[in-house]
């Protein structure tokens, strides 16, 4: 098997999009390498530096995610990045070498500044320019084999490879391998307002609610504008709720997309019928995360587990890294 390196940043409550966008995919594909998942909290200093307030809190909420979500601790190593110190050494060596033109063309250092202006974050720092650098660093200190990632993050990983090619170019010695992508066939959520779902728009479905939450969010997603009575034509193709029903509701969706085009069934109903479908498919999840909430101590040792054996594999690539570029 070879060996899948990913992480997600501990920003605040995690969201069904952000499920349906990579944690889904992580628990197949740990059945088919050798995973090491990682709490980012250093790569989330790079953007959240000024309020780092609830940092512990959110690592707790992450980890209980990920395993309610089905992350077997057994079968992957799961950790916090910066209980690992050779993540922040390895950045520092390999940012020696980075050529700072390589940073800058990064497309979403520019996108996320842009994105940012008019807010209070000032992005203008060190650590945003070089968090591509840390981020390469996370996974070749594994010498992770392959990245699960999306379309739109595939130039992130062509620079680690770039920084994989120059380092081993200027020690002479194939330390690293070139980490190759796994391309998720991720199935995006829009948020319940039709913007993208993100916690900063107040627009998600928060992951492993209850029924009621879910329902609730659920009636006050934005259907079509134009349909005014039960028996007005519909439009699904502009309608929030049949993009749920595509992703929640394969079987009976195109019976629904056909009764709302021809005004058999109303807004209401048709909400009433999707949340039964995902308040169904996503019970195990509520109540597994339930039960983790009521053990804090548990998830606590997951993590100290998995910590200690990352640091196993990260100390030892270390030494050999160190001993390359005569630092020994």
């Amino acid at each position: 098997m070879g060996r899948i390196l990913s992480g997600m940043q501990p920003s605040g409550r995690f969201h069904l999009g952000n499920y349906m966008g990579a944690l889904e995919n992580w628990v197949k594909l740990q059945n088919q390498y050798e995973c090491l998942f990682f709490i980012a909290d250093l790569h989330a200093l790079t953007s959240s530096y000024a309020d780092t307030s609830k940092m512990q809190d959110n690592i707790q909420e992450m980890a209980i995610d990920w395993l309610s979500a089905g992350l077997d601790p057994e079968k992957n190593i799961i950790f916090v990045q910066s209980h690992i110190k050779e993540h922040a050494e390895l950045a520092l060596l390999l940012g020696m070498s980075t050529p700072l033109g390589w940073l800058e063309r990064v497309p979403t250092y520019k996108d996320k500044i842009r994105d940012l202006e008019g807010t209070d974050k000032d992005l203008h720092t060190y650590g945003f320019l070089g968090y591509p650098v840390l981020m390469a660093g996370d996974i070749i200190l594994y010498k992770a084999t392959h990245v699960p990632v999306g379309e739109d993050q595939s130039a992130h990983l062509e620079l680690t490879r770039e920084i994989v090619r120059r380092f081993n170019f200027l020690y002479h010695k194939e330390v690293f391998p070139e980490p190759q992508a796994v391309f998720s066939k991720a199935k995006v959520l829009p948020g319940i307002d039709g913007r993208k779902m993100s916690k900063s728009y107040g627009n998600t479905i928060p992951f492993g609610a209850p029924p009621e939450e879910v329902t609730a969010k659920i009636k006050m997603m934005t259907t079509d504008p134009s349909r005014i009575k039960k028996t007005d034509p519909g439009h699904p193709d502009v309608c929030i709720v049949h993009k749920f029903q595509q992703v929640f509701n394969t079987e009976e969706c195109p019976v629904i997309t056909a009764q709302c085009q021809a005004g058999e069934i109303g807004c209401v109903q048709c909400k009433k019928c999707l949340a039964e479908k995902m308040n169904a498919m996503l019970a195990d999840i509520h109540i597994k995360r339930t039960e983790l909430e009521k053990k804090p101590g548990y998830v606590k040792e997951v993590l100290q587990h998995g910590d200690e054996r990352a640091k196993v594999i990260a100390e030892k690539n270390m030494q050999e890294i160190k001993e390359v570029m005569n630092l020994l």
